[in-house]
């Protein structure tokens, strides 16, 4: 954990035996997820200390999310499953079953209604959180290791694949609304803009591509990487970009401007 405004770093955690695959903080900032090997753990954000570790998957947990409201954890799994567990008790809620491949990403909707998740078997899958039913099976992608993200009003799902394409799907209907295309490489990270209007995408090429969620258009790229860019994220008055890559670094960039 670092300071954000000396780079000081706070606390280091330390529990997990193997690598650490993804974390996130819960909405009122006094929890942290991570995922590792088989296992997650929510760890107290003013101390330090592990709350719970979390138990039931079979491999590697690639991906982990708290719902809007901070009462559920959702995880994806190498073993292909998703699992629903409550942020409070650390007990498994619901485990959800469909994907044929390992389950790279997961994100809710902005009402904690439904959960998305994507895999490497080609497919996206949005799942009714209170039945654990899959709603709609999303498919047009031709290869795996999916990113995707909920639109801030919960009305668009945004994907990347390693296909080199990103597509922008209707989560009512499960129906593509757009598909993006120009990159040159494998997308590894896509993430909306706080107004919605602008999805932002790391590649393979080291690239960052700015596109216009309503037409489709890519507005600009962003060249600077000298290896993948596997995380984007917007600062929370989305004029900022931030991009985290394989070549050690991490770069800002001011989102607004070509």
């Amino acid at each position: 954990l670092w300071d954000t405004a000396t780079g000081e770093r706070l606390t280091t955690l330390t529990g997990h035996g193997s690598r650490v695959e993804s974390v996130v903080f819960s909405p009122d900032g006094s929890t942290l997820a991570s995922a590792g090997w088989e296992t997650l753990r929510l760890w107290d954000t003013a101390t330090g200390a592990t709350r719970h570790t979390l138990t039931g998957h079979r491999f590697d947990v690639l991906s982990v999310v708290f719902s809007p409201d901070g009462t559920t954890l959702a995880s994806g799994s190498y073993d292909q499953t998703l699992r629903l567990w409550d942020a409070a008790t650390g007990e498994t809620l619901t485990t959800l079953i469909g994907h044929t491949r390992e389950v790279t990403s997961v994100a809710f909707s902005p009402d904690g209604s439904t959960l998305a998740s994507g895999s490497w078997d080609d497919t996206i899958r949005l799942w009714d959180v209170a039945t654990g039913e899959t709603r709609h099976t999303l498919t047009g992608h031709t290869d795996g290791g999916l990113s995707v993200v909920f639109s801030p009003d919960g009305s668009t799902l945004a994907s990347g694949s390693w296909d080199g394409t990103l597509r922008l799907w209707d989560v009512a209907t499960g129906e593509t609304l757009t598909t993006l295309t120009g990159r040159t490489g494998n997308v590894y990270s896509v993430v909306f803009s706080p107004d919605g209007s602008t999805l932002a995408s790391g590649s393979w090429d080291g690239t960052l591509r700015l596109w216009d969620t309503a037409t489709g258009e890519r507005l600009t790229t962003f060249i600077g990487h000298t290896g993948d860019v596997r995380s984007v994220a917007f600062s929370p008055d989305g004029s900022t970009l931030a991009s985290g890559s394989e070549d050690g670094t991490v770069l800002l960039w001011p989102a607004a401007t070509p």
